[in-house]
């Protein structure tokens, strides 16, 4: 079992932007999956949005990020990033799940999503939100 965390950022329509710029910075590999490769499209015109992408360098270096929504609030400066914690074992991210729940706020069931057999988001009581999921592969169709 493995498990490990990683920076996740926010932003509103520039994380394609920052993503790329973080590639240049730190080298590696960078991957961009859009609201509408996943058809999970909240506003026709965020479908070339980020849901997820990230850069994986090498070095060890490894940061996530994606485009809010514009139906969720969002403002720079103001929930700026998660936490994610990914791990191999289901079993193992579902115990962590439960630990940190404990007076949290679920923002996300954990639960299975599109991308991933387990995912799920929460803030926890210290106002830090935690994205944590089992880790696949990514294919683009």
């Amino acid at each position: 079992m493995t498990v490990t965390s990683t920076t996740h950022l926010n932003f509103r329509g520039d994380a394609r932007e920052a993503l790329e710029f973080y590639r240049s910075v730190f080298g590696g590999e960078l991957t961009v999956v859009t609201y509408a490769q996943l058809g999970s499209v909240p506003d026709p015109a965020e479908a070339d949005q980020v849901m997820w992408g990230q850069v994986a360098a090498p070095n060890g270096f490894r940061v996530m990020a994606y485009d809010v929504p514009a139906a969720r609030p969002w403002s720079r400066g103001d929930d700026p990033f998660f936490l994610s914690v990914r791990g191999d074992d289901g079993a193992e991210i579902s115990a962590l799940w439960e630990r940190l729940a404990v007076g949290a706020t679920v923002r996300a069931p954990l639960e299975p999503a599109q991308w991933s057999p387990l995912y799920g988001m929460l803030t926890d009581r210290f106002g830090v939100t935690w994205v944590l999921d089992v880790a696949v592969a990514y294919s683009p169709a």
